[in-house]
């Protein structure tokens, strides 16, 4: 396909800093996810990160940056990717990934690591409407984060773990900030591990399924962003979304939902490159 070209996304996020090269054509609609690199950032500069992983993939791929990349789109915290060539908001990358992992998505639930959206999108994965959460970190995946870590379980496991609870108390009010203290407060009131993980995921599907209903949203929906691979938190999602009148909801996840925003600039970076493209303008 003469008409194909190289696209690549970075979505630098709170935590994590995700890249995915895509080749993509504008005349069929076809693009593939050639390959795909997550880094946790720890204490290291995020735009020392972002290059590492921006490289790593031409690397493996070998490809060259000014030669083979038509585009390179950045998302989330666009300042710290250096050599970009443009930037999309987190909310229309996220719509546009969703609509990748599941072409009849009607809705997108980014559950990212700051707060959650709720999207409603078209056909194309185009912003249609939207309701979000607070600032407040208590109802984010960094929450999550922060309690595996006071709890001493690896991120990868609490899906699993929350999957095991036979009797979850759902905290009223945590607050991300006093997060260590109230895990403890739960842990000395005799709760196992599973069901702590378990009421703080049905803590945070509250606010979910309280978006969905304020937003009017519509079925399919896509669960999207770090969050959506925790299939526990899916789990918690579904249970109290059943428990609403007139909520018959399907749900999707996908164990790469990670990627989404990273996914989506790439493509919208190639619909700008070949719009830019048609008006004569190089990049």
């Amino acid at each position: 396909m003469s008409n194909t070209i190289y696209t690549m996304g970075v979505d630098v996020g709170g935590s994590y800093i995700k890249s995915v090269l895509i080749s993509y054509n504008q005349e069929t609609g076809d693009h593939k996810v050639l390959d795909k690199q997550t880094e946790k950032i720890r204490k290291r500069n995020p735009k020392v990160v972002a290059t590492e992983t921006v490289a790593t993939l031409l690397g493996r791929n070998n490809l060259d940056y000014d030669n083979d990349i038509a585009y390179l789109a950045s998302t989330g915290e666009g300042e710290m990717v250096e050599r970009k060539t443009g930037h999309f908001y987190s909310m229309t990358s996220h719509s546009r990934g969703g609509k990748h992992f599941f072409p009849k998505a009607k809705t997108v639930v980014d559950m990212g690591g700051l707060y959650v959206r709720a999207i409603k999108i078209d056909e194309k994965g185009k912003v249609i409407d939207y309701k979000m959460t607070g600032q407040c970190a208590s109802g984010s995946g960094q929450f999550i984060e922060n309690i595996s870590r006071y709890l001493g379980l690896a991120i990868e496991e609490v899906g699993e773990m929350s999957l095991k609870a036979d009797n979850p108390e759902v905290p009223s009010g945590i607050c991300a900030v006093l997060a260590e203290t109230d895990v403890i407060n739960l842990v000395s009131k005799g709760l196992s591990t599973p069901n702590i993980v378990k009421g703080i995921n049905l803590s945070i599907a509250q606010r979910v399924v309280k978006l969905l209903g304020a937003l009017k949203a519509e079925s399919p929906i896509a669960l999207v962003g770090g969050m959506g691979m925790n299939e526990g938190m899916v789990q918690a999602v579904e249970e109290l979304a059943e428990g609403k009148k007139n909520r018959d909801f399907v749900f999707l996840s996908s164990n790469e939902a990670i990627y989404s925003g990273a996914i989506g600039a790439a493509l919208w970076g190639g619909f700008r490159y070949y719009k830019l493209k048609e008006k004569g303008v190089s990049l």
